[in-house]
């Protein structure tokens, strides 16, 4: 354990992405702000995903890079430039503290750049991160990634028993949320969409799942999950309607704040939901619950007894692992969730 300076004013937190690695980072962020609750707190973050922490009373600054056009060798000069000012930029705000929660070359070199006294980071750290820290704590690979940042914590000095979510309270979105209210006073939220292809679940499943429910559902994702989202309305006779590509990551916190019962792919809008402790329906496939499952009592995860799962490939010529969950399997599984549904209506 590091001991605790009082001297800590200034904390640079380099978690870019993704959605639900940085939800999983708030309990760290709850307890970082505990220890230190006069130290400004600055947060690099991914462009698209600030949403998240726009409005947050623990963070300070939002640092936003935009990571993806840096991959783009077409914008190579842009991409030194923007690189060179972000490092300038970084190393003047003098931080005393630096925690790498991304554990990668980029995100090491960011903290690396901090010059700060303490630089933080797992000691198996991917890309050779991990030689740009002074201060090295073991994660460990099958473990939450909840309990894996708050062993960062730990490590500070930090109070890692309770682990609490603390999303912003943005007051425009809660006034649109109350819109939505006003027509659907209650619903269930189903995500259809997830960044890889193999953790997809059938449209029509989901459909299927939602024409079952007391309740009415409420479809959600990006725009690139619009035509999917479609799908599961044409599937639901009528019990289900679509907010895919209405939804900014703001207002979807709100969405997820009043649900009544999440039905989700293993997703970031998943583990919004379990942060807000509203019942969680997870349908997994190549990826481990153990690691990125629904934080918290009261979920149920439901996977097949492929013997492959979980083999953590994005492409994959056999989908047994999803395809392998029936409707049925799940709707029997919900039977049996808290979600303040009453057992005659599953």
């Amino acid at each position: 354990m590091i001991k605790k300076s009082k001297k800590c004013k200034k904390i640079l937190v380099v978690k870019p992405s993704s959605l639900g690695d940085i939800v999983h980072s708030l309990p760290f962020l709850n307890s970082l702000k505990t220890c230190f609750p006069k130290a400004e707190i600055h947060w690099v973050i991914a462009k698209g995903l600030e949403g998240l922490l726009e409005c947050h009373p623990m963070v300070d600054r939002l640092i936003i890079i935009n990571k993806d056009i840096w991959k783009k060798l077409s914008r190579m000069t842009d991409t030194i430039k923007e690189v060179r000012q972000l490092l300038k930029d970084i190393r003047s705000e003098r931080y005393d503290l630096a925690v790498d929660l991304q554990g990668l070359f980029r995100s090491g070199v960011i903290t690396l750049a901090t010059r700060a006294p303490v630089r933080i980071g797992f000691s198996e750290a991917r890309e050779g991160s991990r030689f740009f820290y002074n201060v090295k704590v073991k994660g460990g690979k099958d473990v939450h990634a909840v309990q894996r940042y708050m062993k960062i914590a730990g490590a500070l000095g930090c109070d890692t028993e309770e682990i609490l979510f603390p999303f912003p309270l943005c007051r425009s979105e809660m006034k649109n949320m109350e819109d939505i209210r006003s027509c659907i006073k209650e619903y269930a939220v189903i995500v259809p969409g997830a960044r890889w292809d193999t953790k997809i679940w059938d449209a029509g499943n989901f459909g299927r799942l939602a024409s079952f429910l007391p309740i009415q559902s409420v479809v959600i994702g990006g725009k690139a999950d619009m035509a999917i989202a479609e799908k599961v309305v044409q599937a639901s006779s009528g019990k289900a309607l679509s907010l895919a590509g209405k939804t900014g990551l703001k207002e979807l916190i709100e969405v997820m704040r009043h649900a009544r019962l999440v039905i989700s792919n293993d997703s970031g809008p998943m583990h919004i939901a379990a942060g807000f402790q509203v019942p969680v329906v997870a349908i997994f496939g190549p990826t481990s619950p153990v690691r990125t499952g629904p934080y918290g009592a009261g979920n149920i995860v439901i996977q097949s007894d492929a013997a492959c799962a979980p083999c953590f490939k994005k492409k994959c010529g056999d989908m047994r692992c999803m395809t392998g969950i029936s409707v049925e399997m799940v709707y029997e599984k919900m039977r049996n969730i808290s979600c303040g549904l009453r057992k005659t209506d599953l």
